[in-house]
């Protein structure tokens, strides 16, 4: 069984999916420090050509509380903003419909638990792009608190029967693949190919949320995004 383990991002860009797509399983990374000025509650859209930040609002974010300890602030005011950037940004994009439909759907969750907000979205997200990867909460697992780093992952790997782990190789520093083949564990990290669509008559901006791929791409196009990576072994 292939293993990933991530933070909850906000609408994450399409490397975030693609690490979804490549695991059996995928563990939202709950119970660790919130990362300020990271992607937990913010991401990029395109607006007139140029990448802005859309926020997911929140009360009382701070690097010291984990990120399942913070709530959301996802007022009426908050909402209207957001779909007016949305509406802004998007309008004329050729799947606008239902793509807005589906961020409606997500901003409209109810309960303020940042976690459990970002767990919605990302099960909503995944079923829109036809996704079968299993999604467990990190909080919800039996495991050895008192591990850091490494250690942790490869605990939770061994708890769930993984052989394989997979991650991001923006995460490479982090593990060794000694270590993880000690533990019986394949250690792999996928690479992003590039990946280009039309935006408009804009020249090319990589790297945006994800609300930015399905704005322009039909759900066919984006399954195939989504394999498009490299993956390394060793």
């Amino acid at each position: 069984m292939k293993l990933a383990i991530m933070q909850p991002y906000y609408i994450p860009y399409i490397g975030y999916w693609q690490l979804i797509a490549d695991a059996d399983v995928f563990v939202i990374y709950d119970d660790v420090n919130y990362i300020k000025n990271g992607w937990i509650n913010r991401n990029r859209i395109l607006i007139n050509g140029s990448p802005r930040y859309i926020n997911l609002p929140v009360i009382g974010a701070s690097p010291n509380k984990l990120i399942n300890e913070i709530s959301t602030n996802y007022d009426e005011k908050s909402k209207k903003k957001s779909l007016r950037m949305i509406d802004n940004a998007y309008r004329k994009a050729p799947q606008y419909e239902g793509v807005l439909s589906l961020f409606q759907e997500m901003i409209n969750f109810e309960g303020d638990n940042l976690a459990l907000f970002l767990e919605h979205s990302i099960r909503l997200f995944a079923k829109y792009m036809h996704m079968d990867t299993e999604i467990l909460m990190s909080s919800d697992l039996d495991k050895d608190t008192s591990l850091r780093g490494q250690d942790k992952v490869i605990d939770i790997c061994k708890r769930l029967s993984a052989d394989e782990y997979v991650n991001t190789s923006a995460g490479s520093h982090l593990y060794s693949f000694e270590d993880f083949a000690a533990a019986g564990i394949s250690l792999q990290f996928i690479t992003t190919k590039i990946i280009e669509y039309t935006q408009f008559k804009n020249d090319f901006c990589p790297n945006l949320s994800i609300l930015d791929v399905l704005m322009f791409n039909d759900v066919v196009a984006v399954e195939s995004f989504l394999r498009s990576y490299d993956i390394a072994t060793s």
